[in-house]
């Protein structure tokens, strides 16, 4: 890799590591669907001028059925989910555990039958599967189950959302599939994002979803695209193990989360049996349309 795919490659894991501290401060004083809101609608109109000048848009709407499938489950479910799921959890916890999604995707993967399972795959799976078992047992509150089923259902929207790029939507430009999906996502929340409005617009909440759209959105994709660019779509996806380290040290750091047990024998367990459970399809999908992924 050059020296400027680095220098993307380490820049894009600490934006897309951001974003759940971001989260989790902006749902202190806002309601989750009006951070959601927010983010999408800035970030699509940050994105727009670009998509139009490369007349990227046109050819992404003229197949808006699976642009709205797409958009339900990668993003306007995810983000408004992972909102609610901020209100109650730590965010490193629910960055950590969203580091579950390329388990999830092999799941699905070797479900559909498009790649076979193997003793690897297998390893790699009860790896991750006993990091999330840590995670969850260790550090969540049993009255805490309905934020771990928000980030469960998270995870499997992260992991569907790319399934449907390559077999859907591979075709398209990338810059305008995702400036259509965040046009239709602030769409869709506009309405409940109007009647759940705060009473009060505090600062530190205001400039949280300003942050989550202009650099964990807008700029995040620029830097992806960049990075693809540069290094190739297959060596790019390699950066989602690299969000949760980042949403570990922001949130112990700078929002004073503990750091647990649950959290110390969790995450080194999900990336290795992340890593090993998608090992083999990583080296495959060289060859293969490579989706528009948009955790964070």
């Amino acid at each position: 890799m050059t020296q400027r795919g680095w220098v993307l490659f380490l820049v894009l894991g600490v934006i897309w590591g951001v974003p759940y501290a971001m989260i989790r401060v902006a749902v202190r004083d806002f309601d989750p669907v009006v951070v959601a809101g927010g983010r999408t609608a800035i970030g699509a109109l940050l994105l727009l001028p670009i998509a139009l000048y490369g007349r990227s848009l046109g050819p992404v709407l003229r197949r808006w059925p699976w642009l709205v499938v797409y958009t339900l489950v990668e993003i306007t479910g995810p983000w408004l989910l992972l909102g609610h799921a901020e209100t109650k959890l730590n965010s490193s916890t629910v960055g950590l555990l969203v580091a579950a999604v390329p388990l999830v995707a092999v799941v699905l993967i070797m479900a559909l039958g498009h790649e076979t399972f193997d003793s690897r795959r297998l390893v790699g799976l009860l790896i991750g599967l006993a990091g999330v078992v840590a995670l969850v047992g260790l550090d969540v509150d049993l009255s805490d189950f309905g934020a771990v089923a928000a980030v469960a259902v998270t995870a499997m929207g992260y992991a569907v959302g790319p399934i449907i790029i390559n077999r859907k939507l591979a075709d398209l430009p990338p810059m305008g599939v995702v400036t259509g999906s965040l046009i239709l996502a602030a769409v869709i929340y506009a309405p409940f994002a109007l009647w759940r409005w705060p009473e009060r617009i505090t600062a530190a909440a205001s400039w949280s979803v300003l942050g989550l759209a202009v650099i964990c959105t807008a700029l995040a994709f620029l830097v992806f695209f960049a990075l693809i660019g540069e290094v190739g779509p297959a060596r790019a996806t390699v950066i989602t193990y690299i969000n949760p380290a980042v949403a570990l040290a922001i949130g112990v750091s700078l929002l004073d989360e503990p750091l647990t047990a649950g959290m110390a024998i969790g995450f080194p367990l999900v990336i290795a049996g992340s890593i090993l459970g998608t090992a083999k399809a990583r080296a495959r999908a060289v060859a293969e349309p490579q989706p528009v992924d948009t955790v964070g």
